[in-house]
């Protein structure tokens, strides 16, 4: 933390004004479950009680501290601000499951908040259909709330705290290039994007004949490629149609909001100059084109069942949503493996995706490329370029250091929910569904089960998983040097 600021000594009261603000947008949050609650004659009582419970301590904490939230953050404020704002948020999204009484175990409820907001979309539910209407409704807004969130914090929060490589996202966006003069009305101007995907979504899908309340569910859901159904079966007993509408919209969700910024300013030669949107369509492509070869010769289906059973489930696996139209384990070795794999890609920087994000597999690829000239030629200086620009030393390395990281967390983890009984497929895969923030895993954790039968030490490993992925390793990482504490 050498840069400027970031040596100074951590103020706590500007650090517990942002947590304050976090519960009462949290407070807020529930009251929109009330309407649902009386269109279909259930109890608003868990959700009034959840109301007063998260707006008590966020009220005394924001408006008693006297700190103004507009003051320059210091990087360690930063850092600690957005951990601290996280967890006030899960624990927070667990009051509703608490006073509802449909979840059971705290540990259950802390999975099923966590996932929602982390936009993982991995459950402990056996019955997804047995819940009340409301407390779905709710499960599915934790969902469409952390996927905005987590646009702002990627395209907003972390370039301007210099957090590790987002100085990367901010080579294509708000530093460098301004996409927009102010912080808010880039903050706007992406939640109407947001909001603008959500509500085409819920016509197409109404169209389709899906009802309502699927509708709005999914379509929370899809946007924040989160994954969670109000189904048992997710989206295997739909239509083509809606399967087919559910798969592109998860594509265009897993692509970065500044690419539909720069499109709705019709500046087409920003969005032709983004090398990472181009990777990615690339990618996926190919991927989807392997998987329905692998189906069709593989498997009894006929062409177009085979391609929309490979579209749909690449595609949920790369934008990290995990929904499901077909259970991937009892396809071919080859393209069960492939979906492994796909865990770890992830979407577009910038986007609601888990996973390591097509912008640092793009770097890898160039520095890989890089050191295959320089052993031919051993003096040549070539520099990674991303977009056009140069890429500096510092952010290439910490782009290595993230997949290196990914990995390591990713066996650890693993390990962990090995130790604890789950067997090792099983264990590999919520490791990485965990930590990807994808979902499902495989065998009985696969895209038509749940973690139901996980126990304690394995879910909480996979909550662990869950946070640190969706706050991309670095942020949680810097609480836990000796450096990052010292005055």
């Amino acid at each position: 933390m050498t840069e400027e600021g970031g040596m100074n000594t951590i103020s706590f009261r500007s650090v517990l004004k942002i947590s304050g603000l976090i519960l009462l947008i949290s407070a807020s949050s529930f009251l929109l479950c009330i309407p649902v609650a009386l269109i279909y004659s259930e109890p608003v009582s868990p959700f009034l009680l959840a109301f007063v419970t998260a707006l008590t301590p966020g009220a005394l904490l924001y408006f008693l501290i006297n700190s103004p939230l507009h003051q320059k953050v210091t990087s360690r404020e930063g850092y600690l601000s957005v951990t601290l704002g996280w967890i006030m948020l899960v624990i927070s999204g667990t009051f509703p499951y608490i006073f509802s009484h449909e979840l059971k175990g705290f540990v259950n409820m802390l999975f099923e908040s966590v996932s929602g907001y982390t936009t993982t979309g991995a459950s402990i539910l056996t019955e997804v259909e047995s819940l009340s209407k409301s407390v779905l409704f709710w499960r599915s807004l934790t969902h469409w709330i952390g996927g905005i969130g987590i646009i702002l914090l990627v395209i907003i929060v972390l370039p301007s705290l210099k957090v590790g490589g987002y100085s990367l996202f901010s080579l294509e966006s708000s530093l460098k290039e301004k996409i927009l003069p102010r912080t808010k009305s880039i903050a706007i101007t992406v939640l109407m994007i947001y909001l603008l995907l959500t509500a085409l979504l819920v016509i197409l899908l109404t169209a389709g004949g899906m009802n309502l309340f699927d509708s709005i569910c999914h379509s929370f859901g899809t946007v924040a490629t989160g994954g969670f159904s109000t189904k048992n079966t997710s989206i295997a007993g739909y239509s083509g149609y809606i399967q087919y509408v559910l798969g592109i919209f998860m594509f265009l969700s897993a692509a970065s909001f500044v690419v539909f910024y720069f499109i709705l300013k019709r500046n087409f030669s920003r969005v032709k100059a983004n090398e990472e949107l181009w990777f990615y369509l690339f990618f996926t492509t190919a991927s989807v084109v392997a998987v329905t070869l692998v189906l069709y010769t593989g498997t009894e289906r006929n062409f177009e069942v085979a391609f929309r059973h490979a579209f749909f489930q690449v595609t949920s696996t790369i934008s990290t949503t995990g929904f499901a139209t077909t259970d991937y384990n009892v396809w071919p070795q080859a393209a069960l493996v492939m979906i492994f794999l796909l865990m770890f890609a992830g979407g577009s920087t910038g986007s609601t995706t888990g996973g390591i994000k097509m912008a640092r597999h793009l770097i890898a690829l160039k520095n890989l490329r890089n050191v295959t000239v320089r052993l031919l030629h051993p003096s040549a200086v070539i520099p990674v370029k991303l977009n056009g620009q140069v890429v500096p030393e510092s952010i290439n390395s910490l782009m290595t250091v993230f997949i290196q990281l990914y990995v390591i967390i990713f066996i650890a983890g693993t390990l962990i929910i090995l130790v604890s009984g789950i067997p090792a497929i099983e264990a590999a895969g919520a490791s990485v569904s965990a930590l990807s923030c994808v979902g499902p895993g495989f065998g009985a954790s696969g895209n038509m089960g749940n973690y139901a039968h996980f126990n304690a030490v394995a879910k909480l490993t996979m909550v662990v998983l869950m946070i640190i992925g969706r706050l991309e390793i670095f942020t949680i990482l810097a609480l836990f040097t000796r450096t990052f504490w010292k005055k």
